[in-house]
């Protein structure tokens, strides 16, 4: 993993994205809002390969890797598993690009789904974040640890809890007066606890992908 901030006047933001290495963070300084939204719309639709962030003039770029998107897919898939196997009416956007230009800050979660507030978007599968509520829940795999902090930008766009996977711990956090403060339990999903779903991610890196979502699913057929 590498990491660059540099000034940002006239840079193409398109031809850096698509020269990045897996797993290499750039940070700009000095970009504009328009140069955030630019990227955006010349970036291939559902493009995950390279995630953007943007706060207060600064713009990062990161290019996931293999690594990165393990994590993140296997926790992805954990609570698919646990909406049918408990029958929670959850509601998942990926890595939806989440903004408000009002605020001018915007990034993309590594996931992000809907729990409390499910009943709020009926049955709309597109969604506008400028006037529809946050994710109740987003996730941040943060393995690389160059980036800027994504957490005050999570706050400012109102999402209630973030999970932050940074290879070894998941913690759990929760927004109060505008401020994150970590917990041990999910306030969306209460049965889970920041030292459980650390436990399943220890099983892909000490058996496999498929052995932990096994035990996984063993662990949620015995809340039933």
């Amino acid at each position: 993993m590498s990491t660059t901030t540099v000034a940002a006047p006239s840079i193409n933001y398109y031809k850096i994205a698509q020269q990045m290495e897996p797993g290499e963070v750039r940070v700009f300084r000095d970009a504009q809002w328009s140069d955030y939204e630019r990227l955006h719309d010349q970036l291939p639709p559902d493009s995950h390969l390279v995630q953007v962030s943007f706060s207060e003039g600064v713009l990062q770029l990161m290019s996931t890797s293999t690594l990165h998107e393990t994590y993140a897919q296997f926790i992805n898939g954990m609570m698919r598993l646990l909406s049918l196997r408990l029958r929670i009416d959850i509601r998942f956007f990926g890595t939806a690009t989440i903004k408000k230009s009002r605020k001018q800050k915007g990034l993309e979660p590594d996931a992000c789904f809907y729990v409390q507030t499910v009943p709020q978007l009926g049955k709309r599968l597109k969604l506008d974040f400028e006037v529809d509520p946050p994710p109740d829940v987003a996730l941040e795999v943060d393995i690389y640890h160059g980036s800027i902090s994504k957490m005050p930008i999570y706050a400012a766009l109102e999402i209630p809890e973030v999970w932050r996977y940074d290879g070894k711990t998941l913690t759990i956090h929760l927004l109060h007066d505008g401020q994150y403060q970590q917990t041990d339990s999910s306030a969306a999903l209460p049965m889970l606890t920041a030292e459980k779903l650390t436990r399943f991610l220890d099983l892909v890196k000490e058996e496999s992908e498929f052995k932990a979502m096994l035990d996984f699913e063993d662990w949620l057929n015995s809340l039933k």
